[in-house]
């Protein structure tokens, strides 16, 4: 049965929370150790590996590109291997694939390498499947909340209902979330596995929440265009300023939301200063 099957709407607003990044201070450390290094280990990139890895972080972790699907991101990352290093092979491929409209993911990747038996798509299944048992070997004092994202769930909570929505692996985020007592203020979890941030919003709204009473809270632009396409408000977590992101949610943007004055200026002010950050 879907999770969605079993959700009931119990209060008039709704807050959703992206994981990575955002929540959990993950974002980095997944990215620095797993994903970028079991891509150099995949294809054989160890020559160029300094320069890959800065890059790779660039692209996921530091610009406007922060939080892109892995793999989009790989596909990206490979493209320009391709161009300044060495040939990938089937990359035309990847990039078919990562373009197609299929949603970009383990299961939506294995049906591809059955219908094509492409190369390249085997490779980055492998790589997939390397970053995600990095992830679960990753030391546990790596993967906690940010400083302040508890009480903010909380504080959200006392009057909205609360749903994670995050590109990662289900198994993480329940994991993670799980250890740290966050799971507490939480009333659905929509992973990876129930479709894009757009689509887990845009099913959550069919509950008969008013868009002006969903706020989407993420650390990516990503996050940002997935509530903009569901016509819902915007709260910014940024990268290096994770602490008072959340200070301010909890001081500034929740009394926004109750009393309608988020959208327009307030709303505006907190997406400037998210682009900002982010060089946008």
């Amino acid at each position: 049965m879907s999770i969605l099957s079993e959700y009931k709407r119990r209060k008039d607003y709704l807050v959703c929370v992206d994981s990575d990044g955002c929540a959990m201070d993950t974002m980095d450390c997944k990215h620095i150790h797993c994903f970028g290094p079991c891509m150099v280990t995949e294809w054989g990139l160890d020559q160029w590996k300094d320069e890959i890895l800065a890059r790779w972080n660039d692209i996921n972790l530091y610009t406007m590109t922060r939080g892109i699907n892995r793999f989009k991101g790989l596909n990206m990352m490979l493209t320009e291997v391709n161009e300044k290093y060495t040939p990938i092979e089937a990359l035309a491929d990847l990039t078919a694939w990562v373009n197609s409209g299929a949603a970009p993911s383990n299961d939506a990747l294995q049906k591809a390498i059955d219908e094509t038996d492409s190369p390249i798509l085997k490779k980055a299944m492998s790589w997939s499947k390397a970053v995600n048992a990095a992830i679960v070997d990753l030391p546990e004092e790596l993967k906690k909340p940010f400083p302040g994202a508890k009480e903010g769930l909380a504080a959200a909570s006392a009057f909205a209902d609360v749903a994670i929505v995050s590109s990662a692996n289900r198994d993480a985020v329940m994991e993670e979330w799980t250890k740290h007592k966050l799971l507490d203020h939480v009333d659905i979890v929509l992973a990876q596995d129930m479709g894009s941030k757009a689509h887990c919003i845009a099913e959550m709204l069919k509950f008969g929440y008013a868009p002006d009473h969903v706020l989407m809270c993420g650390d990516a632009p990503g996050d940002m265009d997935a509530a903009k396409q569901n016509g819902v408000l915007y709260f910014p977590i940024r990268v290096r300023q994770e602490k008072e992101s959340w200070d301010q949610f909890v001081a500034e943007a929740l009394g926004h939301l109750k009393d309608g004055s988020y959208a327009g200026a307030y709303q505006q002010a907190v997406i400037d200063a998210f682009l900002a950050n982010l060089g946008g």
